[in-house]
């Protein structure tokens, strides 16, 4: 990447920061008011005008003078004044939390200017995301602390970097998976050429920020100073950090797999710890939807989901130190193809199918991209009653050598809801908000806009695959409703940060539907 002169590079960071925000802006607290790309603030009833498409920019104010441009700091207090007047409730944090998001998307894009990119498309892909989720208001906010703190592993600025081995002793370990787990966890030591527990000791992987972050911690504190954890030092191979930040991939022939850890840091919606009820799920949870894909590989399908084995952690930190140990890629993508990120996708990067460089027939590569995602989350809950979180980034879609899709790979037991975990109306509608708002909306777009003819087939497409499912597979009754119903469900991210509420307790507000006819 070029090098960017500051005024370049505060420009590019400030339009980095505003389309997400004016994404949520306009989705939960405006409504359009007749002539393109102007809304109507609900909170105070004035106007707000904006350019481009899915990714607004250039916002302007209605004044009585006219039309005001508004830059970052503007924009920030503008959305601060119209959700205080919207909904009656003041929130302080989240205007720094925009401003941390905007600071660190400078911060990132300086970086990336000297960085080194991964050779590996795979690896670049995940490591692609400047913007973030194009639907919150801070998408890339690191919890405020200074850019040097977290920018040595910030996947968007190309890092990799040494884990830290530490030694548990045996008497204080907890883990479930069995041996698979194990085994891969202590494997960690060959693929990255890192130091051996001794004698009486487990090894226990620690991402070197989290170990920053909660190393002077009374409970890990005394640990190290009585024995029960001991520093090993750090391997001699570097692991690479993926969109998620706090999984890493290690991509050694010998291990080949993910490694997920706690990270004490708000990202998005929730402070990213594994928590310890969504650990002690684990195993139930990720047999049930290995089950289901075991099924569907009988039923002919390729679709994949990449096992969560288990987790290994101190008793005494059960939280703060937990590793999670996932399966990699090498085995599971079909022969020949490359899997990426489907965020990627979305967002852009180069030697992307959907990059200008490159040309695809988008009416094929569309029907085959739907073809290989919808099909196994929609089985998955006919059959299993099992909702995957099929969001842009727990979907990698492995392509050709021609960019065509060929094979969909799924990731991540924590977001994924069994039967009895939710009503089944609310189950559906958390599959439709994954898969359909959250996902194909994105992908579709980024689709037409690299080919704007397509403007007009993404959506018929896409009612054509429910419909050939439906005919093929049956069993769904909410297919007919989803493609006869008014609304979609769009979270709405803006609002939730903005009350304070819980990350998890996802609140929707009805989207028009582009599936009905």
């Amino acid at each position: 990447m070029d090098r960017m002169e500051p005024a370049d590079l505060n420009a590019a960071a400030d339009a980095y920061a505003a389309a997400p925000l004016l994404n949520c802006l306009l989705r939960e607290a405006a409504e359009p008011a007749g002539e393109p790309g102007v809304h109507r603030l609900r909170g105070s009833g004035r106007l707000l005008r904006v350019s481009g498409g899915r990714r607004p920019a250039h916002p302007e104010l209605l004044t009585a003078q006219g039309w005001h441009p508004l830059g970052g700091a503007e924009l920030v207090k503008v959305v601060s004044d119209e959700l205080l007047r919207y909904t009656g409730v003041s929130n302080d944090e989240l205007p720094s939390e925009i401003a941390d998001s905007r600071d660190a998307v400078a911060a990132l894009l300086a970086a990336r200017a000297h960085a080194r990119p991964p050779a590996d498309p795979y690896l670049l892909s995940e490591q692609s995301l400047v913007m973030g989720h194009p639907h919150h208001p801070a998408p890339k906010a690191r919890g405020g602390a200074p850019a040097a703190s977290w920018l040595p592993y910030a996947p968007e600025a190309h890092a990799r970097f040494p884990l830290v081995f530490l030694g548990l002793r045996e008497d204080q370990l907890a883990e479930e998976g069995g041996p698979a787990a194990a085994g891969a966890l202590d494997s960690l030591a060959d693929a990255l050429d890192g130091p051996r527990a001794p004698a009486g000791y487990r090894l226990l992987p620690a991402h070197p920020w989290q170990l920053e972050l909660v190393g002077a911690r009374r409970e890990v504190r005394e640990a190290f100073a009585d024995g029960r954890l001991l520093r090993l030092g750090p391997s001699r191979l570097p692991a690479w950090p993926t969109a998620a930040i706090r999984t890493l991939y290690v991509p050694d022939a010998a291990a080949d797999l993910f490694v997920k850890f706690s990270l004490d840091v708000r990202i998005t919606n929730d402070v990213r710890r594994l928590w310890r009820h969504d650990l002690h799920r684990l195993r139930r949870t990720d047999g049930a939807v290995e089950a289901g894909f075991d099924e569907l590989r009988r039923s002919g399908s390729n679709a994949v989901w990449l096992a969560d084995r288990g987790y290994r952690t101190a008793a005494f930190a059960f939280e703060e130190l937990a590793v999670l140990v996932r399966d990699g890629l090498r085995a599971r993508v079909e022969p020949g193809a490359v899997a990426l990120l489907a965020a990627a996708l979305a967002e852009g990067f180069p030697g992307s199918p959907l990059a200008p460089a490159r040309t695809v027939d988008p009416v094929a590569w569309w029907r085959a991209y739907l073809r290989h995602v919808v099909p196994p989350v929609l089985e998955l809950f006919a059959r299993h009653g099992i909702v995957l979180e099929a969001h842009l980034q727990n979907t990698l879609v492995a392509v050709d050598a021609e960019g065509m899709p060929a094979q969909a790979l799924f990731r991540d037991a924590e977001g994924v809801k069994l039967p009895g975990d939710l009503s089944r109306a609310a189950a559906w509608q958390r599959l439709v908000y994954c898969l359909v708002v959250n996902h194909l909306a994105e992908v579709g777009g980024a689709l037409a806009e690299r080919y704007p003819d397509m403007v007009a087939r993404v959506w018929p497409a896409v009612r054509a695959e429910f419909r050939r499912y439906d005919a093929e597979r049956g069993g769904l009754p909410e297919i007919a409703e989803l493609l006869a119903g008014p609304a979609l469900p769009a979270k709405t991210n803006l609002l939730l940060r903005w009350t304070r509420a819980d990350g998890a307790d996802a609140r929707y507000l009805p989207l028009p539907n582009p599936l009905r006819e």
